[in-house]
């Protein structure tokens, strides 16, 4: 009996940018199809510009809902989202059409997903100045995402080997990170993860909250964050019956996860995990979106105008945000199954 292959959707992304290439090369690569069942949202003459790019002669398969899609090595299914004058996009420019397109992608995986019609969702990179240009008000896809599924929130965590880390806040100026991390959204944050790893069969998973200052303060020495929000938010926590510590030093508390110490880390804003991760391993940190109806993943780097078109853009990292969705897809499945 063969074991259920989760259908995944692809957006393709912006079509200036390398988003068509790579996730080209994802429905290229045999082993995609060995765990999942993937298609293409986007446009199928960008597609077929971007396999020209990239010499590959497969058969496309247009499709008008996943359930005809074939799911073959050798096949690459294209659900299209509308007629678009694809020949005015241009590689390498930010532009209005190409913003709107892959809004367009983003909404259609978002009515698939709504409709229980795809598992999972992987996005290859928009441009926010496009999407901008295009009239769309959300700053970038997590946004998107949370607002049209009408979540009550998006929770991103990134997925680096064996590293899971979640943010409290993303973008935002670090001075209004680093005040925008209270008590009360810390505890928020430390109960999204906690409940988000429960479903996927993690009891009581070791949560570790980093610290904002260097030396988690030292006591008060250099800063009073710790003091006032922090190690309050663990206590909050632990009185709730989780399984949370910290505040840890930034400094060592990703070496520590890396060695397994934590299930996972709790970073106070944007840079502070990113670097961490990115450094450990770049083409292999991808996002992982929880708190939404259907599963969603994304590579974590942009669209790369400078290299759009060129056959260069590695792929690695949108091939993992395929395929590391399934295995936590997998997971959920079988936390259903046991309770």
């Amino acid at each position: 009996m063969e074991t259920k292959r989760p259908i995944v959707a692809i957006t393709i992304g912006d079509p200036a940018g390398i988003g068509p290439e790579i996730t080209l090369d994802t429905v290229c690569e045999e082993k995609v199809y060995q765990e999942c069942k993937p298609f293409l949202i986007g446009s199928i003459n960008i597609v077929k510009r971007a396999m020209k790019v990239k010499n590959c002669d497969f058969n496309i398969n247009k499709i008008n809902t996943p359930s005809e899609g074939k799911f073959e090595y050798g096949t690459i299914d294209v659900l299209e989202t509308g007629e678009y004058d694809c020949d005015s996009i241009e590689y390498g420019k930010v532009q209005k059409l190409a913003g709107q397109m892959a809004y367009d992608y983003v909404v259609k995986s978002i009515e698939l997903g709504m409709n229980k019609e795809i598992d999972i969702v992987a996005t290859a990179p928009i441009h926010k100045e496009a999407i901008k240009l295009a009239g769309v008000k959300q700053e970038g896809h997590t946004e998107i995402y949370g607002d049209l599924t009408k979540s009550d929130y998006a929770l991103t965590m990134f997925n680096c080997r064996n590293l899971k880390v979640f943010f409290v806040s993303r973008h935002k100026a670090l001075k209004e990170a680093c005040d925008y991390a209270t008590k009360d959204r810390v505890l928020e944050s430390v109960r999204q993860i906690n409940k988000e790893l429960n479903g996927i069969g993690m009891e009581s998973p070791k949560i570790a909250v980093a610290a904002l200052n260097p030396h988690a303060s030292d006591n008060g020495l250099f800063g009073t964050e710790e003091a006032e929000h922090l190690i309050p938010a663990v206590e909050a926590a632990q009185a709730e019956g989780m399984n949370a510590v910290g505040p840890v030093p930034a400094d060592s508390v990703f070496h520590l996860g890396l060695q397994g110490r934590y299930d996972a880390i709790l970073s106070l804003y944007h840079d502070q995990g990113h670097i961490a991760c990115k450094t450990l391993d770049f083409e292999k940190s991808i996002t992982i979106t929880w708190g939404l109806p259907f599963m969603r993943s994304s590579v974590d780097h942009g669209t790369a105008f400078d290299i759009a078109g060129k056959n260069i853009a590695g792929s690695v990292s949108m091939i993992e945000a395929t395929l590391v969705p399934v295995e936590y897809w997998k997971m959920k499945q079988n936390a259903l199954v046991k309770n």
